[in-house]
């Protein structure tokens, strides 16, 4: 994944993941970007224990970031 890209995903989880999951009461930690296309995020909050979680990671986070960054194989949760 070129650098361009790495910092896109930076940006769009900050700009526009984050304040979705603040909202109610979680967060989302970037954790790494792959050089083959996998982004590794941390929920915490609420977000952290919710158990619905995979399910923001798969809709809310993946979705968001494969329509910005075709880069972008997939999105991992990480404890």
């Amino acid at each position: 994944m070129s650098p361009d890209s790495k910092k896109q995903v930076e940006t769009i989880l900050a700009e526009q993941v984050r304040p979705r999951l603040q909202a109610d009461g979680g967060d989302i930690e970037l954790v790494e970007v792959t050089d083959d296309g996998v982004v590794r995020v941390r929920l915490t909050g609420t977000c952290s224990g919710c158990p619905f979680s995979a399910m923001t990671v798969a809709v809310t986070v993946e979705g968001t970031l494969k329509a910005s960054v075709p880069e972008v194989v997939r999105v991992e949760p990480v404890g």
